[in-house]
C-alpha cells in the first residue's frame, strides 16, 4: 500500500437506494436469479487516486476485527456535474466509488 492511511483511502460508505438493494441481494428469496448471490457487496466513496489493490487492503484493514476478506473490487469514476449557486456557474467535485465484493458469509456492520 502507498504512504496513505486506510482511512484516507476509504472516505465513507456510499448509502443510496441502489446500494442498499445491492447489499440486500444476499438475503433475497423473491427472485430465483438473485438467490444465487451469496456474496455481499458494499459501496464506498474512495480517494480518486486510489487503485483497486489499495482499496482492497484498506477495507480489510479497517474491518480486520470482523474478519472481512475482499474477493473483488470494481471502481467507477464519477465526473463533475455543472451546478449553479447564487447565479454563478460551478461544478461539483469528481468522486470515485468502489463496489467491494466480500467473501461468502462475511458482513460489514453486523447486518445479516
Amino acid at each position: 500500500m502507498s504512504n496513505k492511511d486506510a482511512c484516507q483511502i476509504i472516505k465513507s460508505r456510499y448509502i443510496t437506494e441502489k446500494s442498499t438493494v445491492l447489499e440486500g441481494l444476499v438475503n433475497s428469496e423473491a427472485n430465483p436469479s438473485s438467490r444465487r448471490c451469496d456474496q455481499a457487496k458494499v459501496v464506498f466513496l474512495v480517494d480518486v487516486n486510489a487503485n483497486k489493490q489499495e482499496i482492497r487492503k484498506a477495507v480489510e484493514e479497517i474491518y480486520r476485527e470482523e474478519g472481512v476478506k475482499v474477493t473483488d473490487v470494481n471502481t467507477i469514476l464519477l465526473k463533475p456535474k455543472p451546478r449553479r449557486v447564487r447565479g454563478r456557474a460551478g461544478k461539483t467535485i469528481r468522486k470515485k466509488k468502489a463496489i467491494v465484493t466480500l467473501r461468502a458469509g462475511d458482513r460489514i456492520g453486523g447486518r445479516n
